[in-house]
């Protein structure tokens, strides 16, 4: 969840990534920004105060539209908070909801892990919601087999499981474009402001976090 802060016109910017190409399938996991129960703007608190915020509306005004195909996939996180804000961005971009993909993060016994935020549950759950656009947009063949849950353990603070990658390759057609991306994939064109392969965090994480063993900042788990 990187946003493209320091840039001045992030269209234009995305709009330059992708070099006149239209994409089949986009991942997005935009900064979003909401406010917390004090009627703060969070995320507050100093360890979730690590990357800066787009506004909804500036969110909605991504050129994502012109960038991808006539017939696509759309695969958008969204917090369990901002749902119908969620909906709305997915909407705004030109695709129709038609389901989601539930991440439940599990502490290493398996078990949930209860470390997570929330104002009325603890959440240890995200979403992915799935969205669609034009004609004969139905999954590939593994789709209709894939379960619509990945369980895997936290890593840095706001990455999301590199198993999704696997996931939506096997589930939805190429070229794929990752929106608000840390580090590169292969086979992939990815769009953020640490969207290079020298990414690596630079804040205290989880011990299993992307980097593990090759980062000297103290780590708890």
């Amino acid at each position: 969840m990187l946003a493209i802060v320091e840039t001045m016109n992030p269209s234009s910017d995305l709009l330059a990534i992708a070099k006149g190409r239209r994409f089949k399938t986009i991942m997005a996991d935009p900064p979003w920004r909401f406010q917390n129960a004090t009627g703060k703007v969070a995320p507050g608190h100093k360890r979730l105060n690590r990357y800066g915020t787009m506004t909804l509306p500036d969110i909605q005004a991504l050129p994502v539209s012109e960038i991808a195909d006539d017939t696509s996939h759309l695969y958008l996180w969204v917090p369990n908070a901002l749902l119908p804000e969620g909906l709305s961005v997915l909407q705004a971009w030109g695709f129709s909801y038609k389901s989601n993909v539930v991440w439940h993060k599990i502490r290493k016994d398996g078990g949930s892990d209860g470390r997570g935020v929330g104002f009325y549950f603890r959440n240890v759950t995200e979403l992915i919601l799935f969205g669609v656009r034009g004609k004969n947009a139905r999954t590939l063949g593994p789709g209709r087999s894939q379960v619509n849950m990945m369980q895997t353990r936290k890593r840095e603070h706001s990455r999301k499981p590199d198993e999704q990658s696997d996931l939506i390759e096997a589930c939805s057609p190429g070229p794929y474009l990752e929106l608000f991306g840390r580090g590169v994939r292969s086979g992939w064109t990815t769009w953020g402001n640490q969207a290079d392969d020298s990414y690596k965090p630079t804040w205290k994480t989880y011990a299993h976090h992307s980097q593990a063993g090759r980062n000297s900042q103290d780590l708890f788990d």
